[in-house]
């Protein structure tokens, strides 16, 4: 059959075991001139290095550092640098988690400092690895992206003068002239979304070009994620608020309970909006194995935006905040606040108002204080009283684990109070914790000689020993704690990670290819010989399926015609070339020293089948 489709290899194993594609040296593309240039723009790492010196020793640095190896060792240390940020408190995160694990662990600490495990993202060592990373990514991305845009400016490469040497080749016989079946070629080329080129008795295309830009932008959205993730660093601030049902939150700094700002960012740019909680809803699971399990959480909330903005009512839940101009306001927990009115000596009200106690366990067994500074006793004279106290939504008493909650929703809510009097402390200057009472310089109230203690339901009075005062348990308020984040680059952030994996499929799964369709005059004058090859940047099995698909469209402007020998099965078409067959299982190789460049038209084309 004179149509062929023939693979380099099989055309060495036919000849003197030696690749014909190969130079001197080996190298498989030394023979096929430009047809064999790269098909990548990744820098050529064997191209021979500088004479030693300065110049040199700098430039050899500079290949090393842009070097793929160098890029994927420093995003491996990134990562490894990564894991003691995840692994042990930050001081920029939690640093009273800091302070816990100094107090546990003196001796690791010291050695922690110096390493920088408290503050990884901003150690010296954490920084040198992502600014080289950045520094080899930018290095290596901008010589091959004015590689690709000269490659799509240009033409594709001419044809080697032998076709038969590539690994997908196919030739047959037909009537047709050389210039309809080029003509014919290109247009088949061009509808298959080729880039297509004319020029002597040869057509040349090529395609693919979206393997390597897939590449180029792979590494470009590893670099906007780098600066993404800086500028989220830089320029990130957050604060926490706990905020009881009914009360409100303007963005200001006295306003917060806590806040953290990195080094660049500046307090006076805080966004100008508030929000008030309206209602807060939780609801559990009740009975079965989840018991008690949290179902809904949600913050109804009414918003707004500068001094004089429009009121908007939202909701916030967990993982879907609140966002005002590119401010999020995220729902973190929720807890009780018991809502208490505190008598002094006089019969004078002391403090009104709901106290927020922190849950404890699943159940919200919660604890807090109550500190009332402006008190008087029974005599008249100036005294703080002091309070702690144990909320529990569900009340349960056993002699094991003694009063304590059963479920977290308010089934049965009981309040447990001990009650001090002296000094809070709050008068000495030094910040106080909220949810601490300092009794150092306090007495415990005791009745009938025991330590004080009363439980209260709502609406119920506990007087104090000695007409010192009374606590009333008016009712019980829902309070839930919010934390405002402002993190630039996070959008920058999530497009560059889409980019990359979008990048990362086309560089893995799109091919580049080049093929070459040559028409001459056959030998005899008798007709046109056509000849096909292409050739890949990797070993492919659809390559000579794809060259076969070509060919056969081909044949329907220049079908093949018997050999002058009289063969009519030649001018039929191959069937395991249509359908893809590896080139190597159904071509021979040329013959050892067999330099022809055309197969002879008066006998079986190059590589036939019998």
């Amino acid at each position: 059959m004179a149509e062929t489709t023939k693979n380099a290899e099989a055309g060495t194993r036919a000849g003197n075991g030696h690749d014909p594609a190969a130079g001197p040296d080996g190298s498989a593309s030394s023979g096929l001139g430009a047809a064999g240039s790269q098909l990548s723009t990744a820098p050529d790492e064997s191209a021979p290095l500088p004479g030693l010196g300065v110049i040199g020793w700098a430039r050899w640095f500079w290949r090393q550092l842009t070097s793929m190896r160098v890029a994927l060792l420093l995003l491996f240390l990134l990562s490894l640098g990564s894991i003691p940020g995840s692994l042990i408190p930050q001081t920029g995160v939690d640093p009273m988690a800091v302070e816990e694990f100094r107090a546990e662990n003196e001796t690791l600490a010291p050695l922690y400092d110096k390493l920088g495990l408290f503050h990884v993202y901003s150690s010296v060592w954490f920084s040198a690895i992502y600014i080289l990373l950045f520094i080899s990514l930018i290095g290596c991305i901008v010589p091959r992206t004015w590689q690709f845009a000269g490659q799509l400016r240009g033409r594709p490469p001419a044809g080697p003068s032998r076709l038969t040497r590539l690994p997908a080749y196919t030739t047959w016989r037909t009537a047709a002239a050389p210039e309809e079946v080029l003509d014919a070629a290109h247009r088949t080329l061009r509808r298959r979304r080729f880039r297509a080129w004319r020029g002597g008795d040869t057509a040349a295309a090529e395609k693919g070009y979206l393997r390597e830009a897939g590449n180029l932008v792979f590494h470009i959205a590893l670099i906007v994620m780098l600066i993404a993730f800086a500028a989220g660093s830089l320029w990130k601030a957050e604060g926490g608020k706990l905020i009881v049902k009914g009360d409100g939150f303007t963005n200001t700094l006295p306003q917060y309970d806590d806040f953290r700002a990195a080094s660049l960012y500046d307090t006076d740019e805080l966004t100008p909006f508030g929000f008030r909680l309206d209602d807060f809803e939780a609801t559990f699971e009740r009975g079965g194995p989840q018991n008690g399990t949290p179902r809904t959480f949600r913050a109804d909330v009414t918003h707004w935006e500068g001094a004089d903005g429009a009121e908007t009512k939202g909701s916030i839940e967990v993982n879907h905040p609140l966002e005002v101009d590119g401010t999020k306001v995220y729902l973190i927990g929720y807890g009780y606040a018991p809502v208490v009115t505190v008598k002094d000596g006089q019969g004078d009200i002391a403090y009104r108002g709901p106290v927020p106690f922190l849950p404890q366990d699943t159940n919200n067994t919660s604890v807090g204080v109550i500190k009332v500074p402006d008190a008087r006793d029974k005599d008249g004279e100036k005294t703080q009283l002091g309070f702690q106290g144990r909320f529990l939504p569900t009340f349960a008493l056993d002699e094991v684990r003694g009063p304590h909650s059963t479920f977290p929703a308010l089934d049965y809510p009981v309040l447990s109070i001990n009650a001090f009097m002296g000094s809070l402390g709050v008068d000495a200057g030094i910040p106080q914790n909220v949810y601490q009472l300092d009794t150092r310089k306090m007495k415990q109230f005791k009745e009938n000689g025991d330590l004080y203690r009363k439980f209260l339901r709502p609406g119920e009075t506990a007087q104090l020993p000695d007409g010192q005062g009374s606590l009333t348990f008016d009712r019980v308020e829902e309070w839930a704690s919010f934390q405002i984040s402002s993190q630039p680059g996070k959008g920058w952030a999530l497009g560059g990670a889409v980019a990359a994996l979008l990048g990362l499929a086309a560089s893995l799964f799109i091919h580049r290819r080049r093929v070459w369709v040559r028409a001459r005059p056959a030998a005899d004058g008798s007709g046109t010989v056509v000849e096909m090859a292409a050739l890949g940047r990797s070993e492919s099995a659809r390559l000579p399926e794809e060259l076969a698909d070509l060919a056969v469209a081909l044949r329907e402007t220049a079908p093949p015609v018997p050999e002058p020998d009289g063969d009519t099965a030649a001018g039929k078409p191959d069937a395991e070339t249509a359908a893809g067959k590896p080139a190597e299982e159904t071509a021979a190789g040329a013959p050892a020293g067999d330099d022809r460049e055309n197969p002879d038209p008066a006998g079986p084309a190059e590589g036939a089948r019998a």
